[in-house]
């Protein structure tokens, strides 16, 4: 991020989107309720707040490792994330065809599916 005085609680309120809430309603207050915290604690202080890269490099790094991880549930949190940090729907679809040619073409569509659901969530396509 471009302030890293910016504590992660900050920076995660910061991507807030109908994807997350939704992500966040669906999940059990009674189970795992440490994994935000952690999420904070870990990734959002130390790794969204380094310095170095953009928020918007960060979420267009992210997104490819998700998409080849097979992440469907992460990517569909992140591809709004992205979208609050400059992305694009053009640029989105790129990121899918080009991934297709290094991560393959299952994981490519698997993404496209994620990424075509955060987006009629977030109001953006039909």
């Amino acid at each position: 991020m471009d302030d890293p005085a910016k504590s992660g609680e900050e920076i995660f309120s910061s991507f807030s989107s109908k994807v997350l809430d939704e992500r966040a309603s669906a999940a059990s207050p009674g189970f795992a309720r440490e994994m935000k915290d952690l999420a904070i604690e870990t990734i959002f202080s130390k790794l969204w707040a380094r310095p170095g890269l953009s928020a918007r490099d960060r979420s267009l790094v992210t997104i490819s490792i998700l998409i080849a991880l097979r992440a469907a549930d992460e990517l569909k949190v992140h591809t709004a994330i992205g979208l609050k940090n400059g992305l694009t729907i053009a640029e989105l679809e790129e990121i899918i065809y080009h991934s297709s040619g290094y991560a393959g073409f299952p994981a490519a569509a698997t993404a496209m599916a994620s990424m075509t659901e955060a987006l009629r969530t977030e109001g953006l396509i039909d």
